[in-house]
């Protein structure tokens, strides 16, 4: 029987499309969290303590409360019109590396009980630590890829217009998952990113490997954004300063 829980290895590419050229592609790998398998599928490298080699703590998602996953992610969806009963409910996300954790996004794949994708919650989170969550409708086409839409109400970064739309496309876990985002200002693409990556299993000695290759993931992730930064100041970005966090904690979508 093949584990639900699993690793996703690939790359993050960027691609800033108007205003000024620039592009990133970083080697990256992915943890896929099933809800209801993860205790038991979980390996010893794998820790939900707070200072570990590699650590997932449900905390770092939802609101950050002690209250259950899988009820706050269902009360989210179902705001948005979606409902699981009782389906498979899967988190892709970074591990925390030596106790440190920073997802730009985190996504979550929720499933009927038929195991049909019904929707998805996109968790965004800044480097002020604001998270605010984008849920919507899946919105599955004859291809099988999600496509969905939605304003965005969260400030990221200070090179993007707060008065964008996203538009993504997503090919949920199987043996490849991809997540792929554009942003567009007044109907015109800015801004590309996404994610690919393959899967493999969720073992101890894939863990290690990816700890080895892949050294100290999370910081790099920090220091990757902040680096970026410094190469689009002088590429003559125009800053946009923080804006106020939005009032509701989700913004719901559209097909």
């Amino acid at each position: 029987m093949t584990a639900a829980s699993a690793l996703y290895v690939g790359h993050v590419v960027h691609r800033r499309l108007a205003d000024f050229d620039h592009r990133l592609r970083y080697r990256t790998w992915m943890l896929l969290i099933d809800l209801d398998a993860i205790e038991a599928e979980r390996p010893r490298l794998l820790s939900r303590r707070r200072f570990s080699l590699l650590s997932w703590r449900p905390t770092d998602h939802g609101d950050g409360s002690g209250t259950p996953l899988r009820a706050q992610i269902e009360a989210v969806l179902a705001g948005a019109g979606v409902r699981l009963d009782g389906g498979p409910l899967r988190l892709l996300t970074m591990p925390r590396v030596l106790g440190y954790g920073f997802n730009p996004i985190s996504v979550w794949f929720a499933y009927g009980a038929d195991g049909v994708l019904r929707g998805l919650v996109h968790e965004v989170t800044n480097t002020f630590g604001e998270r605010h969550s984008y849920a919507v409708p899946a919105g599955l086409g004859a291809d099988g890829r999600a496509r969905h839409a939605t304003d965005k109400t969260h400030f990221v970064s200070p090179f993007m217009d707060q008065a964008l739309t996203y538009e993504f496309e997503v090919h949920a876990p199987d043996d490849r998952v991809s997540v792929a985002i554009l942003a567009k200002r007044d109907g015109r693409p800015l801004l590309t990113a996404s994610f690919a990556g393959e899967r493999r299993p969720l073992t101890d000695a894939a863990l290690a490997r990816l700890f080895v290759t892949h050294a100290l993931l999370t910081f790099k992730v920090t220091a990757a954004i902040h680096w970026e930064a410094l190469k689009m100041m002088l590429k003559g970005a125009r800053y946009r300063h923080r804006s106020a966090p939005p009032k509701e904690p989700v913004t719901v979508g559209r097909t």
